[in-house]
């Protein structure tokens, strides 16, 4: 403007502030290189804040508010719409509608030659900072707007890619136990017969207590292929039956029941179905062992005591077990449901909840935990009761239900 336009500048104190802004960006450079640590919100606020300082005082020295330059104060505004935390964003606004009224007021003329001093009405400075004001609120909404929904599209994706990971365990972990079952099923089989003919061996019928013990034997091997069955049935590969129909509370109870006959409850176990009124379900295989998966946890945390609720929220089956252990640690309860995060030290620990969480989600159910106030842990899963209502099959309506 000096050379081209003819227009004298005090280019001293407006170099004075160029070199202020290059000696705070080779700093920024410098810190930037030396510390690997993120730039907190508050640095990148004072950054901004130091910018509009510098702006505001080369206007003040260039004519103010008539100053052409003076939109470059939508510049600091849309950096720090970008940049900055919802709050210190509007704060800058503030303070840059601030030093735009100011320099309306008090600025250092410009001495222009007499063939470009038209004179520059207060009125179209007064709508000049109107227009500010109205495109550096709109800027900042709209800014804010695309930052947030381009964050919230970028968890969405990150979560997508996790579920993804998950299922792909879980696919893994399915062909895993699948594959075992078929390979337990044959020597299971032949087990059985074996027992079957020592039976009949006179030697062994002859001998009440070896005839005992051999039952005890064709039970716990009744009760492996039972398991083997099971995980067949929920990998979808065998299913020698229809889905069993039942209620809520005969499912829970007989659920409660057998795991009572195959674990060592706790003594001071406390069992309380209160689901009323009942509802018609389909009984689920997974469905059985995710629960009963619960009660081994809370089983193994507290051999003293443990405690299982059946309650009826509305159209909501709620499942709460609690105990009396150690409760869980803060970095577990954050990563709820993810897998290998346990307590116990064991290999391949931790996957327990994580199978419980996605059987929850892909029923459309929900599990939470939490440390209770004087002792111990609380996990509730809640099934939406329309997720395990029975549907008929075509094959059922022919033959009568």
């Amino acid at each position: 403007m000096q050379w081209g336009l003819g227009i004298a500048l005090p280019l001293g104190e407006m170099a004075l502030v160029l070199t202020l802004l290059v000696v705070l960006n080779l700093a920024s450079l410098v810190r930037h290189r030396r510390v690997a640590a993120d730039v907190s919100n508050g640095e990148l606020f004072g950054a901004l804040l130091f910018d509009l300082g510098a702006l505001t005082t080369q206007l003040y020295l260039s004519g103010g508010a008539s100053n052409p330059f003076i939109s470059l104060y939508l510049l600091q505004v849309g950096l720090a719409a970008v940049l900055l935390e919802r709050w210190s964003t509007w704060v800058l606004v503030v303070l840059a509608s601030l030093g735009f009224v100011g320099l309306m007021g008090d600025h250092r003329p410009l001495a222009l030659p007499l063939e470009l001093d038209d004179g520059v009405p207060r009125l179209y400075l007064q709508g000049v900072f109107v227009c500010f004001l109205i495109g550096a609120g709109l800027l900042v909404l709209f800014l804010q707007r695309i930052s947030r929904n381009l964050r919230n599209r970028d968890e969405k994706l990150a979560d997508l890619r996790q579920r993804a990971v998950e299922e792909d365990h879980i696919v893994r972990m399915g062909l895993l136990a699948s594959g075992a079952a078929h390979e337990l099923g044959t020597p299971l089989s032949t087990l059985s017969v074996i027992l079957n003919d020592w039976r009949r061996v006179p030697a062994i019928t002859a001998e009440p207590e070896l005839i005992a013990e051999i039952g005890e034997m064709q039970a716990q091997l009744d009760r492996c292929k039972t398991i083997v069955s099971g995980i067949l049935m929920s990998s979808g590969e065998t299913r020698a039956e229809n889905p069993g129909r039942t209620t809520v509370r005969r499912f829970v109870d007989d659920l409660m029941a057998q795991w009572r006959s195959h674990r060592a409850p706790p003594a001071g176990l406390v069992y309380v179905n209160t689901f009323t009124p009942d509802a018609a379900i389909v009984s689920d295989p997974a469905l059985k062992q995710v629960i009963c998966n619960l009660f081994d946890n809370a089983q193994e945390a507290s051999p003293e005591a443990m405690t299982v609720r059946i309650e009826r929220r509305d159209q909501t089956l709620a499942i709460v077990v609690e105990d009396e252990g150690p409760g869980f640690t803060p970095d577990i309860l954050a990563g709820l449901g993810k897998p290998y995060r346990s307590t116990k030290g064991r290999p391949g620990g931790g996957l327990g909840l994580f199978l419980v969480s996605n059987v929850m989600r892909k029923l459309g159910g929900t599990l939470t935990a939490r440390n209770r106030d004087h002792g111990g842990a609380c996990v509730t899963v809640t099934l939406p009761l329309a997720a395990l209502s029975p549907v008929q099959a075509p094959e059922e309506s022919r033959h009568g239900g």
